[in-house]
């Protein structure tokens, strides 16, 4: 007889005899470690060293380094604004990816093999020559409490992800935008189903574009604010099938975004820009407080529709029960002929054409 029929024999004795049940041994999985680092150590060789559902958690202090994460269910938890992620020292050498692209804090997946579940929180990520944090193929990140400041390009971006959750971050002084969730930025596409990634409760000063939603679908941007910089935010589609939009915007404060940003290749110059919508369908846009944005450029406005500069029209898109107030050349903008875009409800002075308010 098998020593397994053995085992099984005995137990069913011993619960006939005391009504207790009894199991064959199982191995449990490892349990997560929490790992400190403490100035004067190395953040990465921390990362390396961890296992999967590790949290990492930074004491304060300043690290000058880049941060590679690759590893499933990861947590890399500063202890608020005294944790501080800068750039490497001039002539140090590394190898990372992270750095050698020059951002901050990279999380970085495959299009075979998501990097999944990782968290990162409570930390300051400043003056890296592109970006801030960059994530790619990445699906339920989580970025909260983070400061990402005058970072070359972007402040916290990612592509290619999903369900993800950046929520009550700053961004300030970044080259771009505070925020940018896109499709990919290395080619061209249709919109990225982004499964309900949300962008929420951030505060976005002194950047190009406070949130930038470009080729994305399927997300809800909510209780953000978005002031002094060029423009608080560009939803941003194209031609690509399936087009970007499908998007909720409610509940965010737009004010004051009157920064003058000169043109760029993609763009022309912008200044005092609100919510420019721009070659997207389908998005709701509603309860939010557009107030005093003002310029003179062609995207000026409290929200403004604007046909895309590939030719793609906005469509279908709901603006409902904004208070639009202050802004110049006009409260509500449409500049395009794109079909079935709805204002209902909303409170402004100005509309451009007339007869919106």
């Amino acid at each position: 007889m098998r020593k397994s029929h053995i085992t099984n024999l005995v137990c069913m004795a011993v619960v006939s005899a005391t009504a207790v049940a009894c199991a064959e041994p199982s191995v449990s999985a490892a349990t997560p470690a929490v790992r400190t680092v403490q100035p004067g150590q190395s953040i990465q060789a921390a990362v390396d060293a961890a296992r999967t559902g590790d949290t990492i958690v930074v004491e304060p202090g300043t690290y000058h380094e880049s941060v590679l994460i690759k590893k499933q269910g990861l947590t890399l938890r500063g202890t608020g604004a005294k944790t501080v992620i800068k750039p490497p020292s001039t002539g140090t050498k590394t190898g990372n990816a992270c750095a050698k692209a020059g951002s901050g804090v990279c999380v970085l997946g495959t299009s075979g093999h998501t990097v999944d579940g990782v968290s990162i929180r409570s930390l300051t990520v400043s003056g890296f020559k592109k970006n801030g944090i960059w994530a790619s193929w990445t699906d339920g990140l989580k970025v909260r409490q983070v400061t990402s400041d005058t970072n070359g390009v972007w402040g916290i971006a990612q592509e290619r992800s999903t369900r993800s959750e950046l929520r009550s971050n700053t961004a300030h002084g970044n080259g771009d935008a505070g925020i940018f969730v896109a499709n990919t930025v290395a080619e061209e596409g249709g919109a990225t189903d982004t499964h309900g990634t949300q962008l929420r409760g951030n505060t976005l000063t002194n950047n190009r574009i406070g949130i930038t939603a470009r080729r994305v679908r399927n997300l809800t941007i909510r209780d953000n604010t978005a002031t002094g910089n060029c423009s608080g935010m560009f939803v941003v589609g194209d031609e690509g099938k399936p087009q970007a939009g499908v998007m909720t915007i409610h509940n965010n404060r737009i004010t004051d975004n009157n920064k003058f940003c000169k043109a760029t290749p993609r763009l022309p110059a912008i200044q005092g820009s609100g919510i420019v919508l721009t070659g997207t369908v389908d998005n709701k846009v509603r309860d939010n407080t557009i107030r005093n944005n003002v310029g003179a450029t062609p995207l000026s406005g409290g929200l403004v529709l604007f046909k895309s500069f590939v030719g793609a029209h906005n469509t279908g898109n709901t603006i409902s029960r904004n208070v639009v107030l202050g802004n110049r050349p006009a409260d509500l903008a449409n500049q395009e002929a794109g079909r079935n875009n709805t204002f209902v409800g909303n409170t402004c002075a100005t509309s451009a054409p007339t007869g919106m308010c």
